[in-house]
């Protein structure tokens, strides 16, 4: 037991020797380390300062660098915006001297153009303007002043006819002209073409032949134009044929139906008027005659009247001593019979207002389809060429209405009319029995 413990003590002794005496080598070894960590960390610093020195140099030098570099950028935008508003200048100087060139190319050749027509011809050259409108001053100038006279020259000119005559021409400046031959003189108005047609005016041939003689005449009756390139024509007066007549066809038509519906009408007024004039008198002496005889002479009275009253007034009569309801649905019967009578012509007078205006659209239409034909054949160039084709479309549509206004109107007012006579035949034969009735009483 005591040598087990002796031999524990011992390796403790023995233990505690080994680990101060390794203690002692940790703690050197650790000195050195800790020594050798403090040099590294000293050099590192000095490295560091040594390299933040240099960065902050290096960064001072970058943005002195930066900024030359963007005063350089500056100027150079500058110098860009200076040379791109130079070239904007640039070019719309070059677009005015292309515009002033075009402008002058449009004056020579308008220039050109129109003294070419009076004779004078002007060499274009592009390469000389100043000395191309110098040409065109002058040769315009001389035109102006010999334009600006009375001066007279041999020609031609037509007739209102269409036929054409020598003679002299009197010409007024550049606006008027005046013909004088040996069958027509007076005033010229342009036919087209540089032609010239006598205008119809007729006092303008004593000026025309003043002027040729050189005289001044009384009064100038003239007539002014301004080019004689365009036909100007004398405006026409409208009468009722011309507008039937542009119409066509389909024109005559429509006036034919007119006319025959105011003749439907007139014969209708007639009839009625007639019917209308009967009716009250031969009523009132009807039944004088009735209530102061007897039905035998009534009829006989009856027998040489005519018209619808007096055939209703005689199936009346004919029938008193029936019943009442009998002789009131004869007199109905009679009235229906003769109203085919009253009612004559009404009903074509009707159609021919209801199938008028048809007629025109009818006209309007085929009008348009020509005037489309024109177009599609000659294009809108010319009015003239589309005048027909238009005139067809609107005339008949105003014919078409001229005629069915007028006879709807009257047609209506005829068949009212027609309506207050049957009214007042039934009245009269209702009256008859009712006053025959009271006398039987």
């Amino acid at each position: 037991m005591k040598t087990i413990t002796t031999l524990l003590l011992s390796l403790t002794l023995f233990s505690l020797s080994l680990f101060a005496a390794q203690s002692s080598e940790l703690e050197r070894a650790y000195a050195k380390e800790f020594a050798f960590l403090k040099a590294q960390k000293e050099q590192l610093q000095k490295r560091l300062q040594s390299v933040e020195k240099h960065n902050t140099q290096t960064l001072y030098l970058l943005n002195k660098d930066i900024d030359s570099l963007q005063n350089t950028v500056l100027e150079r935008n500058t110098k860009s915006d200076m040379l791109g508003e130079t070239l904007f200048r640039t070019q719309q100087s070059a677009q005015e001297v292309q515009d002033d060139t075009a402008s002058l190319d449009a004056v020579v050749m308008q220039a050109t153009s129109a003294l070419k027509t009076y004779g004078v011809e002007i060499i274009d050259n592009k390469k000389a303007y100043q000395k191309t409108l110098t040409t065109i001053f002058a040769e315009g100038s001389k035109t102006i002043d010999a334009l600006a006279t009375v001066r007279t020259a041999q020609g031609k000119f037509y007739l209102a006819d269409g036929t054409e005559a020598s003679g002299t021409l009197v010409k007024v400046g550049n606006i008027a002209t005046y013909g004088v031959s040996a069958s027509k003189s007076g005033a010229l108005a342009p036919a087209g073409d540089n032609r010239v047609k006598l205008w119809s005016a007729t006092e303008a041939s004593t000026t025309a032949t003043a002027l040729k003689n050189s005289t001044k005449p009384e009064s100038l009756n003239i007539f002014i134009y301004e080019s004689l390139a365009t036909e100007i024509s004398e405006k026409e007066v409208k009468t009722a044929y011309s507008v039937i007549d542009s119409g066509g066809v389909i024109g005559w038509v429509i006036m034919g139906l007119g006319a025959f519906g105011l003749l439907l009408i007139g014969l209708r007024i007639i009839f009625l008027s007639v019917n209308s004039s009967t009716s009250g008198n031969l009523a009132k002496e009807t039944l004088s005659v009735l209530l102061s005889s007897n039905v035998d002479k009534t009829l006989e009275f009856l027998k040489e009247k005519k018209g619808s009253t007096a055939r209703l007034l005689k199936a009346t009569i004919r029938n008193l001593d029936r019943d009442r309801e009998h002789i009131e649905d004869i007199v109905a019967e009679s009235i229906l019979h003769e109203s085919g009578r009253l009612d004559r012509f009404g009903a074509a007078i009707m159609v021919i207002a209801a199938v008028s205006p048809l007629l025109g659209l009818l006209g309007t239409v085929t009008g348009m389809i020509a005037t489309f034909d024109i177009i599609t054949e000659f294009g809108t160039g010319d009015p003239k060429l589309l005048s027909g084709g238009i005139s067809i479309a609107l005339a008949t549509t105003e014919l078409g209405l001229i005629v069915a206004i007028p006879l709807i109107l009257f047609g209506n007012l005829l068949n009212g009319w027609s309506e207050k006579i049957k009214d007042s035949m039934e009245h009269s034969a209702l009256h008859l029995i009712n006053e025959y009735a009271k006398q039987k009483r």
